[in-house]
């Protein structure tokens, strides 16, 4: 990261997958994104486009087998990349919140840029976990994605799913909320000098 920007660059190679992927917290929301899952594709793109974060993913993985080593290891890096992109969180708002709807489905996130990984995430219909979305992404795979990037980018979080039916409808509306509370947490506050904690540090 250099000084004058909130970037960062990061790879990840396992035997189960290789990621790059860049980041820029200070973008329009523009993304390129190839992951080999294309509901996730989907949703990473949302997250870019809703978080203002300009996003490049190229992943590869042992999708044949499940997609979750992709999803997960993405999730791991994009965490790491948001920590890094965020420097020492100086002048940042910390908080934000947002609740997005998505036809019958609404959901609401709450994130804190605290230095404390914690994630709470509720709500979800029973089974929703076992559906299949667009035929290969696994409802669990919603969760799972926001638990790897809130223990790597050190973030608290809560996501709440408020009403919802469609599994398509319930993943989107949380993966958008949770772009939309980021944004406003991570926003540059004139008002705030320094980092927004009374320990000097997050």
């Amino acid at each position: 990261m250099s000084a004058a920007s909130r970037t960062a660059s990061l790879e990840r190679v396992t035997s189960e997958s290789q990621i790059s992927l860049s980041v820029n917290l200070d973008g329009s929301g523009e993304s390129d994104i190839e992951t080999g899952v294309p509901f996730f594709d989907h949703m990473l793109t949302a997250f870019a486009r809703h978080s203002l974060t300009d996003l490049t993913v190229r992943a590869t993985g042992d999708v044949h087998i499940d997609v979750h080593h992709t999803v997960e290891d993405t999730g791991i890096l994009l965490g790491q990349a948001l920590l890094q992109a965020l420097g020492d969180k100086s002048g940042i708002s910390r908080y934000g919140d947002a609740l997005v709807p998505l036809d019958e489905a609404l959901a609401q996130a709450v994130v804190d840029i605290s230095g404390r990984p914690y994630l709470v995430h509720s709500g979800e219909p029973a089974g929703f976990e076992f559906h299949l979305i667009g035929g290969h992404f696994t409802g669990s795979m919603v969760r799972h994605f926001f638990e790897a990037l809130v223990l790597n980018a050190r973030l608290t979080a809560h996501i709440k799913l408020v009403e919802g039916r469609d599994p398509h409808h319930i993943a989107e509306a949380e993966f958008k909320a949770f772009a939309r509370a980021f944004r406003v947490a991570k926003a540059l506050d004139p008002l705030v000098k320094g980092v927004p904690s009374t320990k000097g540090a997050l």
